[in-house]
């Protein structure tokens, strides 16, 4: 039979993945899950594909805060239009840093800009540009499309997963709509299948049938405490199998425990300074938690074959 997981080492974490997969499809142990309650969900930024120097959805967002600028003289000074114009990545770096040690009073200054970037425009118009800028533009440092980023040995978790009948679900901290235009091509994860942040809309009829507009102003930032209530709200299930590589990914892997069945909290690190990134900033309560609740920790130099 192939290997299921070629780009896996063979490790205690491979064979935790596998285990547990034989286990939730019935292997002669036990009578195995439900179709139905087999859902798994997975953190996108860090956890499916690449999220340094920047997240990709940062790159995108910031190239309109740039045009947005150079059009209107009054935004230069004003952050974060200052700093991405400026190319003060450091600055974005920081405002996520202090989000991710609970201090968001920076978040809101750059959610209100993330939010005025693409509003008053449908969600047919975001899709086109956001589908055009994921399949036109490069990573600033690995020499490759951003489409060209996402991790193999996620992707084949991802396809190992729906082979034995789970319904696979992208709950991340990005952007919902920016996603969806390339998450089956991608994941074969279809677009109703991916939980993500999003902007308030409003529908408005018209001769064609209404239009949907994207309004710049906040709905939900999925991510911490946000990510079960939207796992809930979409599924109504508990998840048994659960991915992420970051502090914000906590709540998420703790509301996969279940007492009467088996489930799987898989967190990435990157520690792969030669082939991606090396850095646990963001992830430290995470790794933390790790350890003293034993979820199983994906090495990213020692339980992957390849990453890209």
């Amino acid at each position: 039979m192939p290997d299921p997981l070629p780009s896996w080492n063979e490790g205690r974490t491979k064979d935790a993945i596998v285990d547990f997969v034989r286990r939730a499809g019935g292997d002669g142990s036990g009578p195995g899950l439900e179709p139905a309650d087999r859902v798994a969900v997975f953190d996108n930024d860090g956890t499916l594909w690449c999220e340094k120097p920047m997240p990709i959805q940062l790159d995108f967002i910031l190239r309109r805060l740039v045009e947005m600028a150079d059009a209107d003289h009054e935004l230069r000074e004003r952050q974060p239009w200052k700093a991405a114009r400026e190319q003060d990545y450091g600055w974005f770096s920081t405002v996520m840093a202090e989000h991710y040690a609970g201090d968001d009073t920076n978040v809101a200054v750059l959610a209100a800009g993330v939010l005025a970037a693409h509003g008053g425009i449908s969600v047919e118009t975001f899709a086109k540009r956001a589908e055009e800028f994921l399949r036109a533009a490069r990573h600033p440092t690995l020499g490759r499309g951003y489409l060209e980023c996402a991790y193999t040995p996620m992707v084949e978790l991802l396809g190992y997963l729906a082979a034995n009948g789970f319904s696979n679900y992208i709950v991340s901290g990005g952007g919902r709509d920016f996603m969806r235009p390339i998450s089956d091509e991608l994941y074969a994860v279809p677009s109703e299948r991916v939980i993500g942040s999003s902007t308030a809309l409003a529908y408005t009829p018209d001769e064609h049938g209404g239009t949907i507009m994207r309004v710049a102003a906040a709905d939900y930032l999925d991510d911490g405490p946000e990510k079960p209530v939207r796992i809930w709200s979409r599924t109504g299930r508990r998840p048994v199998l659960a991915a992420g590589n970051s502090n914000g990914d906590i709540p998420m892997l703790d509301f996969t425990q279940h007492d009467d069945q088996p489930f799987l909290r898989l967190l990435v690190l990157h520690d792969d300074g030669e082939r991606e990134f090396e850095y646990t900033s963001g992830a430290d309560l995470a790794l933390e938690r790790a350890q003293t609740d034993e979820w199983t920790v994906v090495s990213m130099r020692n339980d992957w074959a390849t990453v890209f």
